[in-house]
């Protein structure tokens, strides 16, 4: 009799149809990312013991090209995968493994049409959402900042947008001011002092597009969700190893990858805090993350981008303020939410760090230009 496993038909019909030996044991759903649906597979493999393998239903919603999306991540892991065994080390651990379906591609197409993939389990190695000490905070910033660096050479021209306009914090900008306009849901009467304050600071929104339009600064291949827990951390050494969820991985600008890693990792209070008194930008998790990150980089990163650290925080904290405020006047369309004014709550949040990185803003620079110097 067939073993019965609870999860649906077609995470069933996915995972019968990649390169798997051995017997399924089991598969179950896993971790706890809101885009994409995550299953963990377990193989016997003819008794000589278990192998994991990750199964993910791809979110159509959000990317709307996935065959587009993996071209990326197959040609981005291989080009890692030679400079990983350039220096000596792991390929199997230090970036993702893509297992082909049957069919010889890197994704497989339901009787629905939902595209999956498959990735080899990496073991003795956990991910986390909040840092338990500054030691990961910086193992996650130097992994992040590595990731840059052997992909520095990488010619970011050839990647496709997954997200078309991603970090274009302009054209954010551009759509909050419509949101405002056209005010669907009545809300932005009762909002006047959080418009006030993202216009107010509108000079920030065009700080990296203008100058990238004239040229001072490049685009780079980026992560572009750069949280805590797409760093698997290895269970016995406390090093990051492999930077995962490359759905993203497309052209960039650097100071964004930090500067989202700082909004997220260097505040002191979560991102929906109601207790505002409670939010502020850490100084120490600031310099312990620039201090990871540019190890990583090593010499790959220009002066000027380097200078733009800062700025990057600022940057991906008005971004954000910006987004959540836009979709809390639409009505809270796009990011899921817990409560009423979950995204006005967000929203402040961001404004909050905004206020306390600009009353340390000459400590943040401060810092930045010691540690380049020293590291």
């Amino acid at each position: 009799m067939e073993k019965k496993f609870e999860v649906s038909e077609f995470a069933l019909e996915a995972v019968r149809h990649f390169e798997f030996s051995g017997t399924l044991t089991d598969v179950r759903p896993f971790g706890n990312g809101h885009i994409n649906d995550t299953y963990l597979a377990e193989y016997d493999i003819f008794g000589m013991g278990q192998v994991k393998v990750i199964i993910q239903r791809m979110n159509r919603n959000v990317f709307k090209q996935p065959e587009e999306l993996m071209e990326n991540i197959v040609n981005v892991t291989e080009f890692l995968k030679k400079k990983i065994e350039k220096n000596g080390g792991d390929p199997s651990r230090e970036t993702l493994n893509i297992i082909s379906s049957v069919y010889g591609k890197p994704f497989y197409v339901d009787s629905q049409g939902e595209y999956w993939r498959a990735y080899k389990f990496i073991t003795g190695a956990s991910s986390y959402d909040l840092p338990e000490n500054p030691k990961q905070f910086y193992e996650s910033a130097y992994a992040f900042g590595h990731f840059q660096q052997l992909l520095s050479d990488y010619p970011a021209e050839t990647l496709h947008e997954t997200i078309v306009d991603f970090h274009d914090t302009k054209k954010r900008y551009q759509t909050f001011e419509r949101a405002v306009a056209e005010d669907v849901c009545g809300r932005a009467a009762s909002v006047q002092r959080e418009i006030e304050f993202i216009r107010q600071h509108k000079a920030v929104a065009s700080e990296f597009m203008d100058r990238l339009e004239s040229g001072e600064l490049s685009l780079r291949v980026t992560h572009n969700d750069t949280k805590l827990n797409n760093v698997m951390i290895d269970d016995l050494t406390g090093k990051g190893i492999c930077v995962i969820d490359l759905d993203t991985v497309m052209p960039g600008l650097v100071m964004n990858d930090f500067g989202d890693s700082i909004r997220t990792g260097a505040s002191t209070a979560e991102e929906d805090e109601t207790n505002l008194s409670l939010v502020s930008c850490s100084m120490e998790l600031f310099e312990t993350y620039t201090r990871g990150f540019l190890k990583g980089c090593g010499n790959s990163l220009t002066p000027l981008e380097v200078s733009l650290l800062p700025m990057g925080a600022k940057m991906m904290t008005y971004e954000n303020g910006i987004r959540f405020l836009t979709d809390y006047l639409q009505g809270d369309v796009y990011f899921k939410i817990a409560r009423k004014k979950h995204n006005l709550d967000r929203c402040r949040t961001q404004l909050k760090l905004i206020e306390d990185m600009e009353a340390k803003w000459d400590q943040m620079q401060e810092i930045v230009q010691k540690v380049s110097a020293e590291v």
